[in-house]
């Protein structure tokens, strides 16, 4: 049985409670530009980890090597311009970390040219980052432009969330969203020298431009995303079909989607990628290493093997399985509270689950990067809703709340 706590009688007691109830009313009063400040501050944290504090992992050899492909045509010379720039750019530790693990596949690649060369197919696809990286190559060394990338997507990435707040008036839940973006390892993909990020800010723009209605530069930044990870396909096409089935007129993720589509076909036949399985076999079965016309045979065993141990890697080693729960579980309690998203924000928020499990349905990979994409929007798309919500709470009861509409309130 619940009672009402008795009046504190202690002094210290009322001292902490006034104490309190002070820091509650400045919360109150002061809690968008806090939250704005506080968010701030972890972004440019963040951002000073990815220039300080990189992650050299074995993936940078790739795209350097892609990066200037133009300018070393032969194999060995591609492969001594990549090994050389990356010892030249990390500590002697890193770089003896990705090049020998005592006789395996780092070991091996850091000898065999050739058998380098032909893993490239799965990196060229990335074309957006290894054009980036060209042209920032001219400017800085090359290891400082892949930092330099990393560093700009994360103050891009932190504008995008604090502009997507304050449109809805949700400065006050920045701190969260910083919160959540911990817990989705925001740190990780900002110190790895990989397009996940990139491509994240990219993708995050695009969401907000269609929210708000901005057709031309939802298109933009929804096809610039996929330029950086091709995989985005997948959720571009769920996207599309969820728009044409409920009607809803969005023809700047339509064109998105459309030039998308067209493009994957293109790049991936100029990139020489592989193929689907070939290239999941690599990345989730076994490592092969020449991939030069490599074509195992199908085997739905091997697949659902492979499925299996990303299911538990996903949930045992990853933070993206939670993370999407937890949105799914605001969703859910939002709505059961009568705060529903509008229709255009609903069907954004199906098609970023919808996403996630198919594109791991497609890929079984178990990395928070590879998804990290689809991880952070569905908040901002319940930030509305939520504030509505903490409106109603703080008017002393539950009123009739209509469909929390994110975007214009015009």
């Amino acid at each position: 049985m619940l009672t009402r706590p008795s009046a504190p009688t202690n002094p210290l007691e009322r001292l902490t409670g006034a104490g309190l109830a002070w820091g509650e009313g400045a919360y109150a009063k002061w809690a968008a530009s806090i939250g704005a400040i506080a968010f701030s501050l972890y972004i440019l944290l963040t951002a000073a980890t990815a220039w300080f504090m990189p992650d050299a992992n074995w993936d940078m050899l790739a795209y350097l090597a892609i990066a200037e492909e133009g300018t070393h045509p032969d194999p060995q010379a591609l492969h001594d311009y990549a090994y050389g720039t990356v010892k030249a750019g990390v500590s002697a530790a890193d770089y003896q970390t990705l090049t020998d693990d005592g006789g395996g596949f780092r070991s091996h690649m850091a000898e065999n040219a050739a058998d380098f060369h032909s893993l490239l197919g799965m990196y060229r696809i990335k074309f957006l980052y290894a054009e980036v990286l060209s042209s920032l190559s001219h400017v800085v060394s090359p290891v400082e432009a892949m930092r330099l990338v990393q560093v700009v997507s994360v103050l891009l990435f932190g504008v995008i969330t604090l502009s997507w707040l304050r449109a809805e008036g949700a400065l006050a839940l920045a701190p969260v969203v910083g919160a959540i973006l911990i817990m989705a390892d925001f740190g990780g993909a900002a110190r790895a020298s990989t397009p996940d990020l990139l491509c994240s800010a990219l993708f995050l723009g695009g969401a907000f431009a269609y929210v708000r209605k901005r057709e031309v530069s939802t298109a933009v930044l929804l096809f610039l995303a996929f330029m950086a990870r091709p995989d985005n396909i997948v959720f571009l096409a769920i996207f599309a079909v969820l728009l044409v089935a409920f009607r809803e007129r969005a023809w700047g993720a339509l064109a998105g989607f459309a030039a998308s589509f067209v493009a994957y076909f293109a790049i991936s036949h100029w990139a020489q990628h592989p193929g689907w399985w070939p290239h999941l076999w690599f990345s989730s079965i076994e490592q092969h290493y020449n991939m030069d016309g490599f074509e195992p045979v199908f085997s739905v065993a091997a697949y659902l093997k492979a499925f299996a141990a990303s299911v538990v890697r996903a949930i045992s080693v990853n933070s993206w399985v939670g993370v999407s729960v937890l949105a799914l579980a605001g969703w859910y309690g939002l709505s059961r509270a009568g705060f529903r998203l509008d229709r255009r924000a609903g069907i954004l928020l199906a098609a970023l689950v919808l996403g996630v499990l198919a594109k791991f349905t497609v890929f079984p990979i178990h990395d928070t990067r590879i998804y990290f994409p689809n991880l952070l929007p569905p908040f901002l798309l319940l930030a509305a809703p939520l504030m509505a919500l903490w409106a109603a709470a703080s008017q002393g009861g539950r009123r009739a709340a209509p469909q929390a509409v994110p975007g214009d309130k015009s």
